[in-house]
């Protein structure tokens, strides 16, 4: 069987589970199972602490997992990311109290406060900054006001926190991450059951992003209207009984399917439907 881990907890868990469950697998009915097994696709899943993946994947003792990239890259494992998930997005920044520094640049002889020293310490090493890192689980807001360090390095989504606890977020990202696939590194890709795993979550996601749109219009505005929905390799065109009218079947971008279809009416198009897509292989 196929063993795969899972976050058993944490903003990773219930998105992961939800979409292996559209790609057709079977998934936990309680959070107390640890394991479940999935006969009928012969696949095993281990459900995990997400910070720990990464580590059980590189082992070799699993042969694939979902994780956050920012915990693949913080625990130093040798894994790798072979799919991005398009979930679970996050960005990793640094923050102090105003006037303290305008960037990393400026932290030279300063202490910074992460749950995340792995990727703080690279990152500082890559920029060539000599500074100190100080490990810290929780919230590290309270790192500078008690003193431990001038400056923190966490997940950002809003701000509000920070600005809550007087801090200003400085620099650049050091981190986008969203959920990923990872796998030992150095793994050939050779594996069946690991590859027709990836093509199910990469039709989950395209289903996602797509919808089906159907329509009719004049065959002399055929060609205007293809313009709008090329679809993904070519649209479906089909006569209808009517003389001079034609039926258009497409995949168009979810998230611009109001203007395509404002623009279909605008050249004559009628009957514009849109369907949402379950599942897909491309």
């Amino acid at each position: 069987m196929l063993r795969i881990a899972v976050p058993n907890k944490g903003s990773l868990s219930g998105p992961a589970s939800a979409m292996l469950h559209e790609a057709g697998y079977r998934q936990r009915k309680e959070s107390k199972e640890l394991v479940v097994i999935d006969p009928d696709n012969e696949v095993e899943f281990f459900y995990l602490r997400p910070k720990d993946i990464a580590i059980y994947v590189a082992s070799g003792k699993l042969d694939i997992g979902i994780t956050g990239r920012d915990l693949l890259l913080d625990s130093g494992a040798s894994a790798e990311e072979i799919l991005a998930l398009n979930f679970g997005r996050s960005t990793f920044r640094y923050a102090t109290r105003p006037g303290t520094a305008n960037g990393p640049e400026d932290f030279g002889g300063m202490t910074i406060a992460t749950s995340y020293e792995g990727i703080v310490a690279k990152h500082l090493a890559d920029q060539g900054i000599d500074a100190s890192v100080v490990h810290l689980d929780g919230a590290v807001e309270t790192a500078i006001q008690l003193g431990v360090a001038q400056v923190i390095a966490d997940v950002v989504e809003t701000g509000t926190s920070l600005r809550n606890a007087g801090l200003e977020v400085i620099g650049e990202p050091i981190l986008t991450s969203e959920a990923v696939v990872v796998r030992r590194h150095g793994a050939t890709d050779d594996n069946p059951q690991v590859q027709q795993f990836l093509r199910r979550l990469q039709g989950v996601l395209v289903a996602r992003s797509y919808v089906m749109m159907d329509y009719d219009c004049r065959a002399e505005h055929l060609e205007q209207a293809v313009a709008l929905t090329p679809g993904l390799e070519s649209p479906t065109v089909s006569p209808l009984h009517n003389e001079g009218w034609v039926a258009v079947r497409a995949m168009v971008p979810a998230k611009e399917a109001q203007r395509i279809m404002d623009d279909l009416y605008e050249i004559g198009a009628r009957a514009i439907l849109t369907t949402a897509i379950h599942a897909c292989r491309l």
